[in-house]
């Protein structure tokens, strides 16, 4: 099971599944009438949704975070840390241009 894991490599790859899968799951539940691409591009060209989706997508790793802080797997919730920062950061620069 990933839980009783406590690898950096397993908390990168955590991290970047995570808010794909929160993405996935905004487009299902907010935008259904759009095909993907379409919300793909209205994501990146508007800042309102790039802040809402792109919160909400965080959440996904903030949840992932939050279980591996509990269950003690530092290297683990290291890696997803990590690559929250690089999707955060990301968004910003999304955001700016």
């Amino acid at each position: 099971m990933f839980l009783a894991k406590d690898n950096l490599r397993l908390g990168l790859v955590l991290g970047l599944i995570g808010p794909l899968i929160g993405l996935l799951i905004v487009y299902f539940i907010k935008f259904p009438s759009l095909s993907f691409k379409e919300f793909l591009e209205y994501f990146m060209h508007d800042n309102k949704v790039i802040t809402n989706v792109g919160t909400f997508s965080l959440l996904a790793n903030a949840l992932l975070f939050a279980i591996y802080v509990h269950f003690d797997k530092a290297q683990t919730f290291k890696g997803i840390f990590i690559i929250t920062l690089f999707y955060g950061i990301g968004i910003l620069v999304l955001k700016l241009f």
